[in-house]
């Protein structure tokens, strides 16, 4: 998508936008006053589960994350849905909307509207509007040297929703992906509005990896992840060694190939693993030890810090 926004002239003079497609931070953002600014996300996709209900759960928490990465608070949602009442009845499209619905209660917004398309291959998700203080929005691009690195959930959906896909993954890990997937990430949002907290960004699509490379390269900085540290749902190595590792996963170890360093110890699954692609993880936060250890005391687990921030070297990120 760089790509393509590289090859369009936008016409932004309203000094108001503060943050926008021209930027690669999580969300836009638009000065209201000078104590509130307008935080805007929209994200949608296919089923990645079977359940309506669940997928429904899932899609909203997913588009909801971008405006908890920036600190903001939800405030509203409009779905957006292309579904073929037709060919799969209004029953289950009734059952994505709830389980939207509840998700977007549990965060405190509300769901005012949306629009939808008749389309044979159903996909769901929300535009979102958040709020918060222009002083607290926290962007994706000023990790400072001397920072750890905070995850606060674990890795490898991207891979066990594959093998859900492909009738693969045992029920209990199934289970424990729709678990992380449909959490939140407000209390992990407003837990860190209570901590100096230089940096932050959720990870989605891009995986941990890529996620953690655009807030190394804004930040003009490298990073050091130790992969031993980082939570990784049980089960994913073994799911990935039998071949469900999604498509997104692989393109992006390829895109950081020449901008991430393995240690010789770990295989392609383990560096499949780091960079898989992920629906609703949790966040990738940049701060002093000091406050990240607190941090974790106070969020409990799976949060845990998983490595740290340097002056910029030759590769972007090493992981050993």
């Amino acid at each position: 998508m760089t790509q393509v926004l590289s090859q369009v002239q936008t016409h932004q003079k309203d000094q108001n936008v503060l943050f926008s497609q021209n930027h690669s931070d999580d969300a836009g953002i638009y000065l209201l006053t000078d104590d509130i600014a307008l935080v805007q996300t929209v994200d949608y996709f296919t089923p990645i589960v079977d359940d309506p209900y669940t997928f429904g759960q899932i899609a909203a928490a997913n588009a909801l994350s971008d405006v908890y990465a920036m600190g903001a608070e939800v405030k509203t949602a409009l779905n957006i849905v292309g579904f073929s009442v037709k060919k799969y009845g209004s029953d289950i499209l009734a059952q994505i909307l709830q389980g939207a619905e509840d998700k977007v209660h549990e965060a405190g917004g509300s769901i005012i509207g949306g629009h939808s398309i008749d389309d044979d291959e159903p996909k769901f998700g929300l535009s979102v509007t958040g709020l918060a203080h222009p002083n607290q929005i926290v962007r994706n691009d000023q990790a400072e040297v001397g920072d750890v690195l905070v995850l606060t959930k674990p890795i490898g959906i991207g891979i066990i929703t594959t093998a859900i896909k492909k009738g693969l993954a045992p029920s209990d890990i199934s289970e424990l992906a729709i678990k992380w997937m449909t959490m939140l990430n407000r209390k992990a949002s407003q837990l860190f509005q209570q901590h100096d907290v230089h940096a932050c960004t959720d990870v989605t699509g891009f995986g941990l990896l890529g996620h953690a490379y655009e807030m190394a390269k804004g930040s003009q900085v490298s990073l050091e992840i130790s992969y031993q540290d980082v939570p990784v749902i049980h089960g994913t190595k073994k799911l990935a060694e039998k071949g469900s590792i999604p498509g997104g996963s692989k393109a992006n170890l390829k895109w950081l190939s020449q901008n991430v360093s393995f240690d010789p110890a770990f295989d392609q699954i383990d560096q499949l693993i780091l960079s898989d692609a992920i629906t609703s993880g949790g966040l990738l936060i940049s701060m002093r030890e000091s406050e990240a250890e607190q941090y974790i005391k106070e969020f409990g687990e799976p949060a845990s810090i998983i490595g740290k921030v340097t002056e910029k070297r030759e590769h972007t990120i090493s992981v050993y």
